[in-house]
C-alpha cells in the first residue's frame, strides 16, 4: 500500500462538531489556510484560547500555529499562541501553563514536550475552569480531549516500507538504524514499537538503536555519519522525527550513500521535503500538525461553550514519496501555511 489514507474525513469532523455549538461547519485542510472569514462562532465566540506548541521555531508546529489561526477566523475566537523555542524545554511550557491560569482564558491547546511533566499545572488548568485539550503527545492526567497520529500504526507503515525499499535494491540482510532525539518520549516510544513491528516483515534485516540526539540537527548528522562509516552492512535510517531526519539526510549526502541506504523519516519540514525531492529521505510519514491546530481550538471553543469533545481524534498520516510527492493532496501536506508564536 503506497500511502495509508486519512482515518477520519476532516471536514465531516469539523462538520460534527460544528453543529453541535451552533455554527456553521468551515473547511479545515491547507487549502483553507485563508479561513472563511464568516466569525460566526455561536456560543463560542469569544473564548479566549491559548495554544502552546513545542517548539516555536520549528516549521512543523508553525502549521498547526496556522490551523490555529484559521479556526480563529472563522469562529470568532480568540487565540494567542505560545511556545518554547525547543522541544527539549519541558519547564517553559509548564510557565506558559501558568501564564494562561494567571490570564484566566477559557481553554488552552497544548502540545506537551512530556507526557508527565506537565501533569500537575495540566490539573491546575481544570481545577481554575479551563479546558484543556491535548494534541501529539498524550499526557498521563485527565483533560478534555485529544487530537494526534496514532504514532505507532503510521511507524508501522514505515517499517514495512523500509522492508520494500531494501528489497527494491536486492537485499535481504543488513542492519537499520533507528535515529530518534529524545528518550522517554511516548510519541517516539510509540514511533520506535510501531517501526519495529513494521519490520517484521524483513526477518534478515537487523534493526540498532535508537540513537538520541537532543533534538540537534548537527548531533544527528554526525550520529548517522558515524554509523555509515563504521558498519559496512548498513542498509537503511529510520528518523523519528524531523531533527532526525534531516541530520540522517544530510549524513546520507555527505557520504553520496543514497544509492545504497534508504532513509524513512516522520514529518515534513522544508529540509525534509528538500531531501525527499532529491532523493537522501526515500519517504515522509506525513502527519497533519494543520489540523491539530484548526480541530483544537474548535474543539477548546467549543468545550469552553459547554460542549464535550471527542476523546480521542485520530486524522491519520500518509506516505508521501517522490512518486507521489506533486499530487495535490500530498503536496497540500507537504507545503502547509505557517504562522509565528508570540
Amino acid at each position: 500500500m503506497r500511502r495509508l489514507k486519512f482515518s477520519l474525513s476532516l471536514t465531516a469532523v469539523i462538520a460534527l462538531l460544528a453543529l453541535v455549538v451552533g455554527v456553521v461547519a468551515a473547511r479545515a485542510t491547507s487549502a483553507a489556510a485563508g479561513g472563511s472569514g464568516g466569525g460566526n462562532g455561536g456560543a463560542a465566540a469569544g473564548r479566549r484560547v491559548d495554544v502552546i506548541i513545542k517548539a516555536s521555531n520549528s516549521s512543523f508546529w508553525q502549521t498547526m500555529l496556522a490551523g490555529a489561526d484559521a479556526a480563529q477566523r472563522d469562529y470568532g475566537l480568540v487565540v494567542s499562541k505560545f511556545g518554547p523555542t525547543s522541544e527539549t524545554d519541558v519547564g517553559e511550557q509548564v510557565n506558559l501553563v501558568e501564564g494562561s491560569i494567571g490570564r484566566n482564558v477559557d481553554a488552552i491547546v497544548i502540545a506537551p514536550n512530556s507526557s508527565t511533566a506537565l501533569d500537575n499545572v495540566i490539573d491546575r488548568a481544570r481545577k481554575a475552569g479551563i479546558k484543556v485539550i491535548v494534541t501529539d503527545t498524550q499526557v498521563t492526567t485527565t483533560h478534555d480531549g485529544f487530537i494526534g497520529t496514532d504514532n505507532e500504526k503510521a511507524a508501522e507503515q514505515a517499517g514495512r516500507r523500509m522492508c520494500e525499499l531494501v528489497a527494491k535494491a536486492g537485499k535481504s540482510t543488513g542492519n537499520v538504524l533507528i535515529e530518534s532525539s529524545v528518550a522517554g518520549v511516548q510519541v517516539l516510544q510509540d514511533r520506535e514499537r510501531g517501526f519495529r513491528t513494521g519490520m517484521r516483515a524483513c526477518p534478515g534485516l537487523k534493526i540498532s538503536g535508537p540513537r538520541f540526539n537532543g533534538n540537534d540537527v548537527n548531533a544527528a548528522a554526525n550520529q548517522v555519519n558515524d554509523v555509515i562509516t563504521a558498519d559496512p552492512n548498513l542498509v537503511g535510517v529510520f528518523g523519528a522525527n524531523n531533527t532526525s531526519g534531516v541530520g540522517a539526510a544530510r549524513a546520507i549526502n555527505d557520504n553520496k550513500a543514497g544509492d545504497r541506504i534508504a532513509v524513512v523519516s516522520f514529518d515534513t519540514d522544508p529540509q525534509q521535503v528538500a531531501a525527499l525531492a532529491n532523493g537522501s529521505i526515500d519517504t515522509l510519514v506525513v502527519q497533519n500538525p494543520y489540523f491539530f491546530g484548526y480541530q483544537g481550538v474548535l474543539e477548546a471553543g467549543a468545550s469552553a461553550a459547554g460542549t464535550h469533545a471527542p476523546p480521542n481524534l485520530d486524522p491519520g498520516a500518509v506516505l508521501a514519496d517522490q512518486a507521489n510527492m506533486n499530487e495535490p493532496d500530498i503536496r497540500e501536506l507537504l507545503i502547509p501555511p505557517t504562522s509565528k508564536a508570540k
